[in-house]
């Protein structure tokens, strides 16, 4: 690209100001320094979140992110706010549970036959999380498996289902309460684990310290932790283990 842009100048079909804003590492919005070397140094655009800022902020932040014709993904944004993006912008998806929106300059993505992401969670009061989790691996361009409901306190449903978890290529377990949920996972499967606390429980669950406390304690071997409800991190860093194996697939 640099290279193009410099030819570009030598040739005098570019001027030097135009170059300079085309090699810009950021974009200055005053709000906002939207990152748009973010893609290149990690493999993904910024993700913008959602939460605590305005519409038109989230909206001008789009702008400049889809005038690179980067993919676009905003977390923790709430319906009111997506759907007047939406207005704006009708090829943008909402995902309400999970409190996502994006867009993918690809579209439609093809189902890799190389494996998969699962998104393991306990109880139907975990979703929000879980979705949050599921929906950002999808938007990121990976293939996910959805296994809801399977708590240890019926943990015949997680046996239900458990060949099918082990042939994953990375798990995300989401899980309230006493979050014992990861450590049975990390028990049973040959693959990283991403534990994701959730802030669901009764007062002794500490907003989701107790969770978050048991997963750090683990006795199971190749488990990770990301923080209270951060379906996010989770499903982030359960990418780049697949893509990485991807990769070595590939490769081989």
């Amino acid at each position: 690209m640099m290279e193009e842009i410099l030819k570009q100048v030598q040739n005098g079909t570019l001027s030097v100001a135009e170059a300079k804003e085309q090699l810009a590492t950021y974009e200055n919005l005053g709000f906002a320094k939207v990152d748009h070397h973010r893609k290149n140094r990690q493999g993904f655009p910024e993700v913008i979140y959602g939460e605590g800022k305005t519409v038109q902020q989230i909206l001008s932040i789009i702008k400049a992110i889809r005038s690179k014709e980067h993919d676009v993904l905003v977390t923790r944004i709430s319906k009111d706010k997506a759907e007047f993006i939406i207005s704006e912008y009708p090829d943008f998806i909402y995902k309400e549970t999970a409190q996502i929106l994006y867009w993918r300059k690809m579209g439609k993505l093809k189902k890799s036959t190389n494996g998969y992401i699962a998104i393991v969670c306990a109880g139907t009061s975990d979703l929000r999380v879980a979705e949050e989790a599921a929906v950002t691996a999808e938007a990121l361009g990976c293939e996910v498996r959805r296994f809801y409901d399977v708590g240890v306190a019926g943990i015949h449903r997680l046996f239900d289902h458990i060949e099918e978890i082990q042939q994953a290529t990375v798990s995300v377990v989401v899980a309230g309460m006493e979050g014992a949920l990861p450590s049975v996972v990390g028990g049973l499967v040959s693959h990283p684990v991403l534990a994701v606390p959730t802030s669901v429980g009764y007062g002794a669950n500490f907003n989701g310290l107790s969770a978050l406390l048991t997963m750090l304690n683990s006795c199971a071997s190749g488990i990770s932790v990301v923080n209270i409800d951060n379906g996010f991190g989770a499903a982030y860093n359960a990418v780049l283990i697949y893509q990485l194996a991807q990769k070595g697939a590939i490769e081989k």
